[in-house]
């Protein structure tokens, strides 16, 4: 395989000669057979947070993607300098005013909706949400980004490359991803999130019960090193996001046994559905609350402000209007 090289590109942090290595697929096997054991660790945490979702289906699956999308994006975010919590990116995709940047806010709506299954990494188009326009032939369109035609065989070329890394294991094949995907330009400079969000969703091809895997505040090492460190730091980030994400549901599972007792005593089973409904979504308006649980919204605000007072949920946004709600986990 043959890889072309732009010799002004200064950011990278090795002399071309050793560069070259870090695209071929033999020094990334070596590194893959000396990191046997790490592999396998990613791959068994891998493997326990896909059984956990796995079983799950309707809200509460849905509730605990989102959960796990929110807390992956936000983790992006602060790795690429944009930092937004997650409560304020789950304010915005139920179209609340979180009063943020709103080109990161951007990135983020678009990165919880690709890691919670949509979109096919296949498809680099489609995939980061660009719009093909007829008879255009830029060689860039604003920010930086290919467009046209230029952006096309820059994609083809990258999906050539990695078919080159199959005999790679999938877990071990992000390293060298990351590297490809700034080799052929196809984010711009403000944006390697795209590559993240892509690359996550591409380590999950063969977990069909969990669309990307989580790697946290670990998952962007810094760019250096041969590929033997470079792997090795990213499955011990990998291995780590995925316990951390299975940790944080085991979390929402104990907050909901907990808030399922300490609601015995409220009269009606009116408490314990809101304590079902927080726990299979992540924030909740009490118009959700009341058409969730099929109770008035007089019920609703009557109980969300006893359970706040209880030390159970709490509220989100600080404000009168368009409240939100929350288990407090």
């Amino acid at each position: 395989m043959s890889w072309d090289f732009e010799e002004e590109d200064r950011d990278w942090p090795l002399p071309m000669a050793d560069r070259r290595s870090l695209f071929d697929p033999q020094p990334w096997r070596e590194a893959q057979a000396d990191c046997a054991f790490a592999l396998a660790q990613a791959g068994l945490a891998a493997g326990r947070l896909e059984s956990r979702l796995t079983p799950m289906t309707g809200p509460a699956r849905a509730g605990a993607l989102r959960r796990l999308a929110l807390l992956e994006a936000e983790a992006m975010l602060w790795a690429q300098g944009s930092p937004l919590a997650r409560h304020e990116i789950g304010l915005d995709l139920m179209a609340a005013r979180a009063g943020t940047d709103l080109d990161a806010m951007a990135q983020a709506r678009w990165a919880v909706r690709r890691l919670e299954g949509q979109g096919d990494p296949a498809d680099l188009r489609g995939f980061l949400g660009l719009h093909r326009a007829e008879g255009v032939d830029a060689p860039e369109a604003p920010l930086g980004r290919l467009s046209g035609r230029a952006f096309d065989h820059a994609a083809e070329g990258f999906l050539a490359a990695v078919r080159g890394l199959e005999p790679l294991h999938p877990l071990a094949r992000a390293p060298a991803l990351r590297l490809l995907w700034r080799l052929y330009d196809l984010s711009p400079e403000n944006a390697p999130i795209e590559a993240a969000v892509w690359i996550a969703r591409r380590m999950a091809a063969d977990c069909p019960g969990l669309p990307f895997l989580p790697m946290g505040r670990a998952g962007q090492p810094a760019d250096e090193g041969p590929p033997k460190h470079r792997l090795r730091r990213h499955l011990a980030a990998l291995a780590d996001g995925a316990s951390a994400a299975l940790a944080h549901l085991d979390r929402v599972a104990a907050w909901s046994a907990r808030a399922g007792v300490e609601t015995e005593a409220i009269k009606g089973s009116n408490a314990a559905r809101i304590v079902a409904a927080l726990a299979a979504h992540p924030l909740m308006s009490t118009a959700m609350v009341e058409e969730s649980c099929a109770i008035s919204r007089d019920t609703a605000e009557r109980l969300l402000a006893r359970l706040e007072r209880m030390g159970l949920v709490r509220e989100a946004t600080g404000t009168r209007r368009f409240r939100l709600w929350a288990a407090a986990i």
